[in-house]
């Protein structure tokens, strides 16, 4: 192995790395604040690169109508909730945010798409459709059981994924597809050669990761989900919602995995099914950095790239056993050396 081949592997583990970074503090944000291990997480990166694909081809995209049927789901969830509490304007507003704003998107992606107005529009309207589906899953699927178990949790997340999944291969078919590159320009650096789509990939993860950063320190909404991640019971004491704080982690999740998918497509042919690697080895980063630390999540996120790309070089038909492999020897060390802790009693 010669210098050459060195820096392209570290190069394709940055760029891996940067990917699994976003999603694994996606990860972390969703599990301190909700309890929920955000096991469909990687479907939303599948789902924007396959929707921004199809927009990038004249099409309008399934996403739209699964969209608007997750939509109808969280309304009908939520009419039924409130149906002894609730009046008519209630109602009305709950229509309007689940039904109202999914119909608006379908036909501004339908104009968009025969439009053709180019790869940022179509990002934006790709982004817009996805970032939405976060809090309606959380309102379906796990706003009902905020009070179980973590284990109960982790069983619902898998059944979301499945159901996502299923819905992927009836919406989107088992055709994999590509997006163009953010940035077409190449230009070398030494004996390496940078393309534009991993400067493009860097940039976007340091840019978004800065203003999550911003986000959770200098605004009301990031110092509501620092409290419940810091103590459920004591963030509703002092007035915050519980229930409001899990639809904006599982919006901030779902917008982490929108863009993530925008930044994958073009780097290897995503499939309906793809994301689920994707967020299985953010997962890997997140466990490792202990599903508290953000700056440690990244760092692993960095770590378990690498171990992927050389594992490539000189085991490749064995490159995904020992990244998931490398997970057994923290969680040995954790169950010998870490305190017991109760889960929080609510």
């Amino acid at each position: 192995m010669d210098s050459s081949i060195v820096l392209f592997l570290v190069q394709d583990a940055v760029i891996n790395g940067a990917i699994y970074a976003l999603v694994a503090v996606a990860l972390l944000l969703v599990f301190a604040v909700t309890r929920v291990i955000l096991v469909p997480q990687g479907e939303f990166v599948a789902f924007s690169a396959l929707t921004l694909a199809a927009l990038q081809a004249g099409r309008a995209p399934a996403t739209t109508w699964l969209l608007l049927a997750l939509g109808v789901l969280t309304f009908l969830s939520v009419a039924w909730r409130g149906r002894q509490k609730f009046r008519a304007r209630q109602y009305a507003l709950a229509a309007l945010s689940n039904v109202g704003l999914p119909l608006i998107l379908v036909l501004v992606a339908r104009s968009v798409a025969a439009l053709q107005l180019g790869l940022a529009a179509n990002i934006v309207v790709t982004i817009a459709l996805i970032a939405p589906m976060g809090p309606m899953i959380y309102r379906l699927a796990f706003e009902p059981l905020a009070e179980a178990s973590v284990l109960v949790l982790l069983i619902a997340a898998f059944g979301v994924h499945f159901s996502l999944t299923g819905l992927g291969l009836a919406f989107f078919g088992p055709e994999g597809v590509r997006t163009p590159a953010l940035i077409e320009t190449n230009f070398t650096l030494g004996e390496l050669l940078v393309t534009g789509q991993s400067l493009a990939v860097v940039l976007t993860t340091l840019a978004l990761l800065a203003l999550l950063g911003w986000f959770f320190r200098a605004t009301l909404f990031g110092k509501a989900l620092r409290a419940c991640a810091s103590n459920r019971l004591g963030a509703r004491l002092v007035g915050v919602s519980t229930s409001l704080s899990g639809r904006i982690a599982f919006g901030v999740a779902a917008l982490i995995g929108a863009v993530s998918g925008v930044l994958v497509g073009a780097l290897s042919t995503v499939y309906y099914d793809s994301g689920f690697l994707i967020g299985l080895k953010g997962f890997i980063a997140a466990i490792i950095a202990g599903l508290v630390s953000y700056p440690l999540a990244g760092l692993a996120s960095l770590g378990v790239a690498l171990l992927e790309a050389f594992s490539s070089f000189w085991a490749s038909a064995y490159k995904e056993a020992i990244v998931f492999a490398a997970i057994i020897p923290v969680l040995v060390w954790r169950s010998l050396f870490a305190g017991h802790v109760e889960e929080e009693e609510e």
